[in-house]
């Protein structure tokens, strides 16, 4: 078990300061400076002042991570933990009842955690945090546990980010998977570009009759389709998401916007693989199986919450007297929207159609019953993993990391807008 938490924990913790970080950044430091002034202890300022400001934020990703972490599938089956996710795998083709009954229980667990979401955003506090904002930044001085902390995100940096991606660009040179005697050997000339620049149908090597990466036209198509799933999926959940988080945060106290942001919510509650068998039923009986329509249908309602919860949780930021001025000039919703709303919190808006991008990019759990191993790349991955061939699946995952990388770059350089930055970082 300590395996699959450590791993999960790792994953989910950028996810975390994805939708904390920025809110903590657009507070407006003067409502923390008036308790300075009174030298109120630092401590009393974050429990009585900082944290109960962010609190929505701060639950709802206790709850999204919570509800992600119990549905998901790949980790706990690569690191042999039994799980209700796994077992519903397991279940799934021969004791369909039985696997049915699991994905009740982890709905059951879905709608709990919807009300415990509902409890913390549908009070009668106001969270209001961005109105005239001080510019004033306010430092604190770590003393000596500046090089604590910097020695400790190193040190993590290193083991979750850094060697991965090396291991993986290992893996596609090395003429035999997991050969790594080279090492050993002190010879780089073992090492082989066959993986990458194979231009022709071999079977020798090790290769299965399969092309290098670079003339592979299988694995180029399905990043091809794997973009088109992406972007698609970004620009419809990112596009609804908004508009939800816009018209809840503007009437939370009506039932109808309750009903509204319960059902924009759900989807996430539901484990991927229970969505995926329900879009398969789906897809099979109108006849678009194994297509990016249904792929993209799929994506976009799974995650629709990442983009409403964006957005709502930055809304409740805003106080409703910077929009009076427009409202009493009788100025429509879209305009207010264009012209005041998405200036002020654009990005946070930009970063909520990121996360879904991002997300679709790396997604297996969902999409693997609804199409093809070659459709998309993951996928294809999971393909390539199944055969043996890791410096095939070894490159794919480098082929995401680095589009993952250019992507957020090349937002952040137009717009100003980055994950890295959290949502609705400056």
């Amino acid at each position: 078990m300590f395996p699959s938490t450590m791993v999960l924990a790792i994953h989910y913790a950028p996810f975390a300061y994805i939708l904390i970080g920025a809110i903590l950044r657009n507070m407006d430091a003067n409502l923390e400076e008036a308790a300075t002034i009174l030298n109120t202890p630092k401590w009393k300022i974050f429990f009585r002042i900082t944290l109960p400001m962010v609190a929505p934020a701060v639950i709802s990703t206790i709850l999204l991570v919570f509800s992600s972490a119990m549905g998901s599938f790949p980790v706990p089956y690569y690191l042999n933990l039994t799980t209700m996710a796994t077992k519903y795998v397991e279940m799934s083709v021969s004791r369909i009842g039985e696997a049915s009954i699991l994905a009740v229980i982890m709905m059951v667990f879905g709608v709990s955690i919807l009300a415990l979401n509902l409890a913390s955003t549908g009070g009668r506090k106001s969270y209001t945090t961005v109105t005239g904002k001080s510019g004033q930044i306010s430092k604190v001085d770590l003393g000596l546990g500046k090089y604590l902390i910097a020695v400790v995100f190193i040190l993590l940096t290193l083991f979750t980010s850094i060697y991965p991606i090396i291991s993986f660009a290992m893996e596609t040179f090395l003429p035999n998977p997991g050969d790594y005697s080279f090492l050993t050997k002190g010879s780089l000339g073992s090492l082989t570009l066959k993986w990458w620049i194979t231009s022709e149908n071999v079977t020798e090597k090790g290769m299965y009759g399969q092309y290098g990466i670079l003339f592979n036209s299988t694995i180029w198509a399905a990043f091809k389709g794997t973009l088109i799933v992406a972007a698609s999926c970004a620009l419809l959940a990112g596009t609804i998401g908004t508009l939800v988080g816009y018209s809840v945060s503007k009437n939370r106290r009506s039932k109808w916007a309750t009903y509204v942001n319960s059902m924009a919510f759900l989807p996430y509650l539901l484990p991927s693989l229970s969505v995926g068998v329900a879009f398969f039923v789906f897809g099979s009986n109108i006849g678009i199986y194994n297509t990016y329509l249904l792929l993209i249908i799929a994506g976009t309602v799974k995650y629709i919450p990442f983009a409403s919860r964006s957005a709502l949780n930055s809304m409740l930021q805003i106080s409703g007297e910077i929009e009076e001025a427009a409202v009493i000039q009788n100025i429509p919703w879209y305009k207010r929207m264009f012209k005041i709303i998405i200036p002020i919190q654009k990005s946070s808006i930009i970063s909520g159609y990121m996360l879904p991008f991002m997300t679709s990019l790396r997604e297996l759990t969902l999409f693997m019953m609804l199409a093809s191993q070659t459709k998309i790349l993951t996928t294809l991955l999971s393909y390539f993993d199944e055969m043996g061939l890791y410096a095939f699946s070894s490159g794919i995952n480098l082929m995401l990391i680095i589009t993952i990388l250019i992507c957020n770059a090349a937002v952040n350089k137009l717009t100003g807008a980055s994950l890295d930055k959290g949502i609705g970082g400056d």
